[in-house]
């Protein structure tokens, strides 16, 4: 069934900001949970890492799951599972219990977003998906540019708490959205048998499929430099920098507005020049602007100004990566579209998780560790980029869907 390319593009980003929600509206209240739970930065980095490794684990459920029996149901079940978690997080009394509320948490958000990348694919193809992704993120671009804002004016009259009462009641307004605006997108005819044979062939097919893994881990390393980011950030910046929570707020909008809005050009451009030709050079500027910083960091040059236009530029070149390589990665796996979505978000997600979890022991409150794991990142995308994107000709730009 096709819907209009506007409304397709809100209502699918209303319901995927609901798990990038969860973890940009808890940003600025990282140093309160830590010193009201009495833990260390250890601890409040581990409930990033346990909500990345459990989000992206959790998609190789949905995917299939909305292959066999439509796109709808387990949204539904999802943001019921994500309600569980975000009362266990407003009811936990130590790091623990927050860890598994997060973990509970991220098993529910990660429905929405793998079925959300899988609904673009039932409508859409080549360009006209990129567009339509394009569309979605900016509609996603909501929740770093408001959620923290909101985050903090929530703490500045209440308990770190009442931001998952918050995230409950979001979760809630979503399941309302997806039963009156979201038609379902998967008809009968096309829905595949639940067969774990199956899945399991399946997910070796593209585990086989060369371009399908570059594809996937080159947006799964740019976006692990972002959680390496979200995680370390607010230490970094309201310690070393000694900004509010709501001057760091106003700092992260910034770097999500360059994401966001490069990410608008990512059809247009690619339409031109060719996806593969665009993400390329997009991870290329990617690497060498956190590299630069990185160097300038080192030599001791770590100004806040320094950080924050750098990192305005790379995340300015990460919005040109992010896009065109999931529906690069996505474009000859029509049949294997939930699969294919689940096993994509998991490879990305799970990097995200393992690289805060590499990094963890290094962040001490100063921006070297910061930009050097965002650095790492970047680079390693950049080499699998050389590996992997075969630029098309520029006569032969992509012009499918």
């Amino acid at each position: 069934m096709q819907i209009g390319f506007v409304r397709s593009a809100i209502v699918l980003g209303l319901l995927a900001v609901v798990g990038p929600f969860a973890i940009d509206l808890y940003l600025p209240a990282t140093p309160q949970i830590v010193q009201d739970l009495n833990t260390d930065d250890a601890g409040a980095h581990l409930t990033f890492t346990v909500y990345f490794i459990a989000f992206g684990i959790a998609q190789l459920i949905y995917g299939p799951i909305a292959d066999s029996y439509g796109r709808k149901p387990p949204i539904f079940v999802g943001l019921v599972v994500f309600i569980v978690g975000s009362i266990m997080c407003a009811l936990a009394n130590d790091i623990t219990a927050l860890t598994w509320g997060r973990f509970v948490q991220a098993l529910g958000a990660a429905a929405p977003m793998v079925i959300v990348r899988a609904v673009v694919r039932d409508l859409h193809t080549g360009t006209a998906a990129t567009r339509l992704m394009a569309l979605v993120m900016l509609v996603i671009s909501i929740s770093p540019l408001l959620a923290p804002l909101t985050g903090s004016f929530i703490i500045s009259f209440a308990s770190w708490r009442m931001i998952f009462g918050a995230l409950a009641l979001i979760a809630l307004l979503a399941m309302v959205l997806t039963a009156l605006q979201l038609p379902e997108t998967l008809p009968r005819e096309q829905r595949g048998r639940l067969d774990p044979s199956a899945l399991i062939r399946s997910a070796l097919f593209l585990s086989r499929d060369g371009k399908f893994l570059g594809l996937t881990f080159i947006g799964g390393f740019s976006l692990a430099s972002f959680f390496v980011f979200i995680a370390a950030a607010p230490m970094v910046y309201m310690t070393r920098y000694e900004l509010s929570p709501t001057g760091f707020s106003l700092v992260f909008a910034l770097n999500a507005i360059g994401f966001f809005t490069s990410s608008q050009f990512a059809a247009g451009l690619g339409q031109k020049y060719g996806m593969a030709r665009v993400a390329f050079w997009a991870v290329s500027g990617f690497a060498a602007a956190t590299s630069l910083l990185f160097t300038l960091v080192w030599f001791g040059i770590d100004d806040l100004p320094v950080l924050m236009a750098l990192f305005f530029l790379g995340n300015t070149c990460l919005g040109l990566v992010i896009a065109p390589t999931m529906v690069m990665a996505l474009e000859e796996h029509g049949e294997h579209a939930g699969m294919a979505s689940s096993l994509g978000g998991t490879f990305q997600m799970v990097a995200g998780g393992v690289m805060i979890l590499i990094c963890s022991p290094f962040f001490d409150r100063t921006p070297l560790p910061l930009v050097g794991a965002v650095a790492a990142c970047a680079v390693t995308a950049f080499i699998i980029g050389l590996l992997t994107l075969r630029p098309e000709p520029q006569g032969n730009a992509t012009a499918r869907g």
